[in-house]
Protein backbone atom coordinates (compact mmCIF):
# COMPACT_ATOMS: atom_id res chain seq x y z
CA UNK A 1 0.00 0.00 0.00
CA UNK A 2 1.40 3.74 -0.98
CA UNK A 3 1.58 6.28 1.81
CA UNK A 4 -0.02 9.26 0.71
CA UNK A 5 1.43 12.65 0.93
CA UNK A 6 -0.35 13.80 4.18
CA UNK A 7 0.70 10.55 5.87
CA UNK A 8 3.89 10.72 4.22
CA UNK A 9 4.37 14.41 6.14
CA UNK A 10 3.15 13.02 9.09
CA UNK A 11 5.59 9.80 9.59
CA UNK A 12 8.59 12.38 8.31
CA UNK A 13 7.27 14.95 11.26
CA UNK A 14 7.24 11.98 13.47
CA UNK A 15 10.53 10.50 12.74
CA UNK A 16 12.33 14.03 12.79
CA UNK A 17 10.60 14.17 16.55
CA UNK A 18 11.85 10.98 17.35
CA UNK A 19 15.60 12.07 16.69
CA UNK A 20 15.02 14.90 18.70
CA UNK A 21 13.68 13.23 21.65
CA UNK A 22 16.20 10.58 21.60
CA UNK A 23 18.87 13.35 21.46
CA UNK A 24 17.76 15.22 24.52
CA UNK A 25 16.62 11.78 25.82
CA UNK A 26 12.98 12.50 26.49
CA UNK A 27 11.30 9.40 27.44
CA UNK A 28 7.67 11.12 27.91
CA UNK A 29 8.01 12.25 24.35
CA UNK A 30 9.48 8.96 22.62
CA UNK A 31 6.40 7.13 24.39
CA UNK A 32 4.12 9.61 22.74
CA UNK A 33 5.80 9.25 19.36
CA UNK A 34 6.14 4.96 19.60
CA UNK A 35 1.95 5.80 20.33
CA UNK A 36 1.58 8.02 17.06
CA UNK A 37 3.50 5.47 14.66
CA UNK A 38 1.40 2.65 16.12
CA UNK A 39 -1.60 4.62 14.61
CA UNK A 40 0.21 4.69 11.26
CA UNK A 41 1.19 1.06 11.51
CA UNK A 42 -2.32 0.08 12.05
CA UNK A 43 -3.47 1.64 8.92
CA UNK A 44 -0.88 0.48 6.64
CA UNK A 45 0.01 -2.93 8.83
CA UNK A 46 3.74 -2.63 7.18
CA UNK A 47 6.90 -4.03 9.37
CA UNK A 48 8.98 -0.77 9.72
CA UNK A 49 6.45 1.54 10.92
CA UNK A 50 5.77 -1.89 13.61
CA UNK A 51 9.81 -2.29 14.50
CA UNK A 52 9.72 1.53 15.01
CA UNK A 53 6.92 1.62 17.06
CA UNK A 54 8.32 -1.02 19.05
CA UNK A 55 12.25 0.38 19.12
CA UNK A 56 11.02 3.35 20.33
CA UNK A 57 9.06 2.48 23.08
CA UNK A 58 11.72 0.33 24.34
CA UNK A 59 14.00 3.02 24.02
CA UNK A 60 11.50 5.12 25.90
CA UNK A 61 11.45 2.97 29.12
CA UNK A 62 15.19 2.38 28.60
CA UNK A 63 15.66 6.58 29.11
CA UNK A 64 13.43 6.57 31.76
CA UNK A 65 14.83 4.10 33.57
CA UNK A 66 18.63 5.70 32.57
CA UNK A 67 20.02 2.39 31.69
CA UNK A 68 21.19 4.13 28.62
CA UNK A 69 23.91 5.25 30.81
CA UNK A 70 25.05 1.77 31.01
CA UNK A 71 25.53 1.54 27.21
CA UNK A 72 28.57 2.16 26.31
CA UNK A 73 28.99 4.32 23.37
CA UNK A 74 25.19 5.56 24.01
CA UNK A 75 25.83 8.97 21.66
CA UNK A 76 27.51 6.91 19.17
CA UNK A 77 24.47 4.50 18.76
CA UNK A 78 21.91 7.45 18.76
CA UNK A 79 23.91 8.79 15.86
CA UNK A 80 24.03 5.34 13.91
CA UNK A 81 20.04 5.31 14.65
CA UNK A 82 19.14 8.80 13.28
CA UNK A 83 21.12 8.23 10.35
CA UNK A 84 18.83 5.09 9.66
CA UNK A 85 15.61 7.32 10.42
CA UNK A 86 17.24 10.17 7.88
CA UNK A 87 17.75 7.20 5.49
CA UNK A 88 14.22 6.38 6.10
CA UNK A 89 12.77 10.34 5.32
CA UNK A 90 14.35 9.74 1.97
CA UNK A 91 12.72 7.00 0.99
CA UNK A 92 9.90 8.57 1.92
CA UNK A 93 10.54 11.67 0.09
CA UNK A 94 11.42 9.45 -2.69
CA UNK A 95 8.00 7.37 -2.53
CA UNK A 96 10.11 4.22 -1.88
CA UNK A 97 8.17 1.99 0.77
CA UNK A 98 10.44 -0.73 0.37
CA UNK A 99 13.52 1.44 1.28
CA UNK A 100 11.45 3.34 4.33
CA UNK A 101 10.65 -0.47 5.47
CA UNK A 102 14.54 -1.60 4.95
CA UNK A 103 16.05 1.66 7.09
CA UNK A 104 13.08 1.31 10.24
CA UNK A 105 13.80 -2.35 10.70
CA UNK A 106 18.00 -1.79 10.23
CA UNK A 107 17.67 1.02 12.69
CA UNK A 108 16.04 -2.04 15.33
CA UNK A 109 18.36 -3.57 14.44
CA UNK A 110 21.22 -1.33 15.61
CA UNK A 111 19.52 -1.01 18.51
CA UNK A 112 19.26 -4.53 18.89
CA UNK A 113 23.23 -4.52 18.99
CA UNK A 114 23.70 -1.65 21.23
CA UNK A 115 25.23 -3.15 24.05
CA UNK A 116 26.86 -7.07 23.96
CA UNK A 117 26.35 -7.18 28.05
CA UNK A 118 22.82 -6.07 28.14
CA UNK A 119 21.87 -7.60 25.01
CA UNK A 120 19.27 -9.76 27.55
CA UNK A 121 18.02 -6.96 29.02
CA UNK A 122 17.35 -5.04 25.85
CA UNK A 123 15.81 -8.37 24.36
CA UNK A 124 13.62 -8.67 26.85
CA UNK A 125 12.79 -5.45 26.92
CA UNK A 126 11.84 -5.59 23.06
CA UNK A 127 10.03 -8.20 23.69
CA UNK A 128 8.02 -6.64 26.28
CA UNK A 129 7.83 -3.53 24.70
CA UNK A 130 6.13 -6.15 21.50
CA UNK A 131 3.90 -7.25 23.77
CA UNK A 132 2.51 -3.51 24.62
CA UNK A 133 2.19 -2.20 21.09
CA UNK A 134 0.10 -5.51 20.32
CA UNK A 135 -2.53 -4.71 22.91
CA UNK A 136 -2.64 -0.95 21.10
CA UNK A 137 -2.55 -2.37 17.48
CA UNK A 138 -5.31 -5.01 19.06
CA UNK A 139 -7.13 -1.96 20.40
CA UNK A 140 -7.24 -0.18 17.00
CA UNK A 141 -9.31 -3.07 15.62
CA UNK A 142 -6.43 -5.67 14.21
CA UNK A 143 -6.95 -9.15 14.69
CA UNK A 144 -5.03 -10.72 17.54
CA UNK A 145 -3.96 -13.37 15.04
CA UNK A 146 -2.59 -10.13 12.43
CA UNK A 147 -1.28 -8.41 15.64
CA UNK A 148 0.88 -11.20 16.79
CA UNK A 149 1.88 -11.81 13.46
CA UNK A 150 2.85 -8.28 13.11
CA UNK A 151 5.10 -7.87 16.18
CA UNK A 152 6.72 -12.17 15.84
CA UNK A 153 5.21 -12.62 19.77
CA UNK A 154 2.97 -15.24 20.40
CA UNK A 155 -1.03 -14.97 21.11
CA UNK A 156 -0.53 -16.70 24.48
CA UNK A 157 1.86 -13.51 25.44
CA UNK A 158 -0.84 -11.20 23.68
CA UNK A 159 -3.76 -12.47 25.30
CA UNK A 160 -2.41 -12.70 28.53
CA UNK A 161 -1.30 -8.77 28.27
CA UNK A 162 -4.26 -7.87 27.27
CA UNK A 163 -6.61 -10.15 29.82
CA UNK A 164 -4.11 -8.99 32.51
CA UNK A 165 -4.77 -4.99 31.29
CA UNK A 166 -8.63 -5.58 31.26
CA UNK A 167 -8.85 -6.53 34.92
CA UNK A 168 -6.61 -3.82 36.14
CA UNK A 169 -8.54 -1.51 33.86
CA UNK A 170 -11.89 -3.05 35.02
CA UNK A 171 -10.71 -2.95 38.58
CA UNK A 172 -9.44 1.01 38.40
CA UNK A 173 -12.75 1.74 36.79
CA UNK A 174 -15.20 0.00 39.76
CA UNK A 175 -14.22 1.36 42.91
CA UNK A 176 -15.90 -0.98 45.61
CA UNK A 177 -15.79 0.72 49.44
CA UNK A 178 -14.00 -1.05 52.03
CA UNK A 179 -16.60 -2.99 53.43
CA UNK A 180 -17.18 -5.30 50.24
CA UNK A 181 -13.66 -5.83 49.71
CA UNK A 182 -13.36 -7.14 53.00
CA UNK A 183 -16.39 -9.10 52.21
CA UNK A 184 -14.68 -10.69 49.03
CA UNK A 185 -11.71 -11.17 50.41
CA UNK A 186 -13.43 -13.46 53.88
CA UNK A 187 -15.45 -15.49 51.03
CA UNK A 188 -12.12 -15.68 48.83
CA UNK A 189 -10.11 -17.05 52.02
CA UNK A 190 -13.21 -19.55 53.67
Amino acid sequence: MEIDQKEADHLISVLEQIKESLITNNAIKLNELSNHTIHSSCSYQDSGSITLAVVVYALSKIIERQDYKKISRWDKFVRKFNSFLDLAIIAIKEKKQDSYEKYLIMAGKAFRSTSVNLRPYIEEVIRKAAINKGSKIYEHGISLGQATKLLGITQWELAEYIGQKNISETIQNSPIDIKKRANMAMDFFS
